[in-house]
């Protein structure tokens, strides 16, 4: 179990890693991005961190006095808000202010997935 644990948040915290190299670093040598894309990314997002919230939720059924644990818990729902959050104000009003916020989640996600990794490696 241990073991899988720690691929998943490794390769889960890789794939935020990578969709913010895809919307940065790629941005200008892709084409068409419109805001139904954008939502789109928000959702999935969203979605991938309701889930780790569901297992960070089981898994302090399993070590309930985790601090590690529980602070994946607060990075995944911070980022939910941020990232998820903007991409959904972004794509609704056009609005740019809210393009500089997403990062801000991506790095919750990310600080997240390293605390689930330290939680899953001390256990």
């Amino acid at each position: 179990m241990k073991l899988f644990l720690i691929l998943g948040a490794v390769n889960a915290m890789l794939a935020v890693m990578l969709g913010a190299f895809g919307a940065h670093a790629l941005e200008a040598k892709l084409t068409e991005r419109n805001m139904l894309n954008v939502y789109q990314t928000g959702v999935q997002y969203h979605m991938y961190h309701a889930l780790a919230l569901v297992a960070v939720g089981i898994l302090l059924g399993k070590w309930p006095a985790s601090a590690l644990l529980n602070g994946a818990g607060w990075s995944f729902f911070i980022g939910i808000l941020l990232f998820s959050g903007s991409l959904y104000a972004l794509s609704n009003t056009g609005m740019k202010f809210f393009g500089p916020i997403t990062p801000l989640g991506g790095v919750a996600f990310i600080v997240g997935w390293i605390l689930l990794i330290i939680s899953a490696v001390k256990a």
